[in-house]
């Protein structure tokens, strides 16, 4: 660690800017090395396919934390001067400005004069002001009782978690190295839990309950494109007019460290949005070697009320009153179940709010991919439980942007498959109910079976006809055939059905609970408009 008073200077071995973190692929023909620092990685965006971050909630919390590098280099971070859009474009054509760019008020952009004026926030180690931490820490926490390595890589066992990728011992740690531990501190930040950490006292306050980060265990979509610079571009929002880069601060711009028994401050504008909104206060403790992590202290930031910030990278769902909430991640869940509710704007008030990127992604890139991440969490609580990680394949520009009617091939493509789905759980679970006549006997055997066969399918399925659905003059061809893709949908629906109740068939019991229960998907492919305003109907009944 660095050895000096006032303001830091930074940690040759710690410091983000310089030394290589960030796991990338390189493009066919391009060579580099596997992990870059961050001057490099927008020195070289045009070179890089993708980020190679295997943890997905890191992945979609180093996404976020360079977005707003990204708005900051450009100077994207502000709606003007001029057209913002037509900045955007001139940056996709000449790539990141390299030098230094003086903008007023002091600030800089460009990759030079970001990077260097504010390369003393950027030492994860440094004692005055460790980036993305609060060094008071040490002095306002127990320092016997630490949250300790294993909690802070939350892919290692620790408390009720289990162990991800590999065994751990306490009695010998393996030091999380630089790369790890910051990943490591983005997802605290990001997907933190909630309940009992280390204790904190400031002034008359002392306690160890901490708020669930911003994204807990939800799903967010990012676009995806053939280089990680129109990646990175495509995934910025144009700020709103009065947003100032003087007052939309990143954590590591701000002069103080914040109150922490003042409310969280509400975020000014996209980059504070994207970075400042965590509920928890972390601190490092660095190895001899300015390399590694050995320890470190995981508490409450903010003593007073959760604010739910704005997030444009989560589909909002809407409750019956009127409330709305980010999408779960759910590891069981297909992405192209969401796809409707990426591609189309609102259609009605029950339908979901799409991620407000997607309005501005395809003016990057026709062509893009988006990809979902995730961490299947519990809420309210501090179990985590799978991460999700899934990509789209290639989506040919924005489907009927402009088209206001509930008959849109996407739309009518998505609810087919889902409406199988759901008629297949329930002609299941009324087979096993006849079969066994016994409403305690669990049919989760029969469920996790029909399942396993029918989602993928239906995956494959839906992928397929999404590829023909051909493009004239900027719409969506009108002749889809929906009446093959319901046949369609409803074969795959009873091939999982007939081979998973087949075994029973052959007493006439059995045969008698099997056929009867079958009817319950033969109705819908007779009448698939009947059923999928039956299956509206009983949605909007269970929603909280």
């Amino acid at each position: 660690m660095s050895d000096h008073g006032g303001r830091g200077v930074a940690t040759p071995a710690s410091n983000l800017i310089e030394q290589p973190w960030i796991p990338v692929a390189w493009l066919e023909g391009k060579s580099g090395p596997p992990y870059v620092g961050l001057r490099n990685l927008f020195l070289r965006a045009g070179e890089i396919r993708t980020l190679l971050v295997p943890e997905a909630p890191a992945h979609s919390a180093l996404l976020r934390l360079l977005y707003a590098l990204t708005a900051r280099i450009t100077a994207l971070d502000e709606a003007g001067p001029g057209s913002w859009g037509d900045r955007r474009e001139e940056i996709l054509e000449q790539g990141f400005p390299e030098q230094s760019i003086e903008l007023p008020g002091g600030r800089k952009a460009g990759i030079a004069g970001y990077f260097d004026q504010w390369s003393h926030r950027f030492d994860l180690f440094d004692r005055d002001r460790p980036w993305f931490q609060d060094p008071r820490l040490p002095d306002q926490c127990d320092r016997n009782q630490t949250a300790g390595i294993h909690k802070l890589v939350m892919s290692r066992s620790a408390g009720n978690n289990h162990s991800w990728f590999g065994h751990w011992s306490h009695a010998e740690l393996i030091l999380p190295h630089l790369s790890q531990a910051t990943l490591s501190l983005l997802t605290w930040h990001y997907w933190g839990a909630p309940g009992a950490l280390s204790r904190r006292a400031v002034d008359h306050v002392s306690h160890h309950y901490a708020k669930a980060s911003p994204l807990r265990a939800a799903l967010s979509y990012h676009p995806e494109c053939d280089n990680l610079l129109l990646t990175l571009l495509a995934g910025l929002t144009p700020p709103d007019g009065d947003v100032s880069r003087q007052t939309d601060l990143c954590p590591w711009e701000r002069e103080d460290l914040p109150d922490p028994l003042k409310p969280m401050p509400e975020p000014q504008g996209p980059c504070s949005r994207l970075t400042a909104c965590s509920q928890h206060a972390l601190y490092l403790v660095a190895a001899e070697d300015g390399e590694h992590a050995t320890d470190a202290y995981i508490t409450w930031a903010y003593d007073a009320g959760r604010i739910r910030p704005e997030d444009d990278y989560l589909i909002w769902d809407i409750g019956k009153d009127g409330e709305t909430f980010p999408r779960l991640a759910r590891s069981s869940r297909s992405l192209w179940r969401d796809i409707d509710a990426l591609l189309l704007k609102q259609l009605d008030d029950a339908s979901p709010i799409q991620p407000k990127v997607m309005d501005h992604a395809f003016d990057v890139s026709e062509y893009l991919r988006v990809r979902a991440l995730g961490f299947e969490q519990d809420a309210s609580q501090a179990a985590n439980h799978q991460y999700v990680d899934s990509t789209t394949p290639v989506l040919l520009s924005r489907v009927e942007e402009d088209v206001v009617s509930s008959d849109l091939p996407v739309r009518q493509l998505r609810e087919l498959g889902e409406l199988f789905g759901h008629r297949l759980e329930q002609a299941t679970k009324e087979a096993w109910l006849k079969y066994t006549d016994d409403k305690k006997n669990d049919p989760g055997a029969w469920m996790d079976a029909v399942a396993a066969r029918y989602w993928p399918s239906a995956e494959e399925e839906f992928w397929s006809r999404f590829r023909q659905l051909t493009r004239s003059g900027g719409a969506v061809d009108s002749g889809f055939d929906s009446e093959a893709a319901c046949r369609a949908f409803g074969r795959h629906a009873l091939d999982a059905y007939e081979a998973v109740t087949d075994s029973v068939t052959r007493t006439p019991r059995g045969a008698k609970a099997v056929t009867s229960a079958k009817a319950i998907i033969l109705a819908a492919l007779k009448d698939p408009l009947k059923a999928m305003e039956q299956s509206k109907t009983t949605r909007a009944a269970k929603k909280p």
